[in-house]
């Protein structure tokens, strides 16, 4: 049967043990600890291997890699009156576990309320075209304001995307119908300028003919040709004058000889 001095060493031994294994701390690459002696900061340790005082120390465990966190839908009503709905996605991480802290509660839902405010502010002062074209200025618009109301907190923002822009079904007609349109106005514009382009060919064309009454006869002669060779029928047509005219003038001179 265990004495009383036996169930007392027993005992120390199990609540050294406890002490022991408060006081150790086993703290990772992308880890730090915030230490906090009797509620006065004392700075962050880690990483590696960290003793702490029992019952003096208390630790506050803050990670340093880059958090990826999406900012919910906002309902958002744009410089021309259009209401869509935004959401994003926002990549920061903490540079300054001591800061992440002390100077906010809890900067995982500060970041994401200042996100959530900063997208309604930022594209509420944008039109619906800039919306939709300009993705890159209106990141960086927004990863810039971000940045610099968490950096007291110590946290760095480092991207902002705006994700999906979900519009109404009566604006994402009326942006098809101005599409159309848009596709309707380039195609006759490419067909006006081939129209241009063939009449000022053709009017080269008369000219040279003009010039040259031979290029004419020449022509006609190889539209006769297409024809025989397209149609297998027998074609009449009339010869000009002006083709049989050196055949005519030939033989009136043998006649006269």
């Amino acid at each position: 049967m265990m004495t009383f001095a036996g169930s007392l060493l027993f005992f120390l031994l199990f609540l050294g043990v406890v002490v022991l294994a408060n006081a150790i701390r086993v703290v990772r690459e992308y880890e730090r600890l915030v230490v906090f002696r009797l509620g006065r900061l004392v700075g962050e340790r880690g990483p590696g291997l960290v003793l702490l005082i029992p019952m003096v120390d208390r630790a506050v465990k803050v990670g340093l890699r880059t958090v990826t966190m999406d900012v919910p839908p906002q309902d958002i009503i744009t410089r021309d009156n259009v209401s869509v709905k935004v959401n994003a996605v926002i990549y920061f991480r903490v540079v300054s576990s001591q800061q992440a802290v002390v100077q906010v509660e809890n900067y995982l839902y500060a970041t994401s309320q200042i996100a959530q405010t900063t997208l309604r502010s930022i594209l509420g002062q944008q039109e619906l075209d800039e919306l939709l074209a300009e993705r890159d200025k209106l990141n960086q618009a927004l990863q810039q304001v971000i940045d610099r109301q968490t950096e007291p907190w110590g946290v760095k923002v480092s991207t902002v995307e705006v994700k999906n822009v979900d519009l109404p079904q009566e604006m994402q007609r009326a942006i098809a119908r101005q599409a159309e349109a848009e596709r309707e106005r380039r195609a006759k514009v490419i067909n006006a300028e081939g129209e241009y382009q063939a009449a000022a060919r053709l009017t080269e064309a008369a000219t040279i003919i003009a010039r040259e009454p031979v290029a004419l006869q020449l022509r006609y002669l190889q539209t006769l040709a297409e024809i025989a060779t397209e149609n297998n029928s027998t074609t009449i047509f009339p010869v000009p004058v002006d083709l049989l005219k050196a055949f005519m003038t030939s033989m009136e001179r043998k006649a006269t000889v």
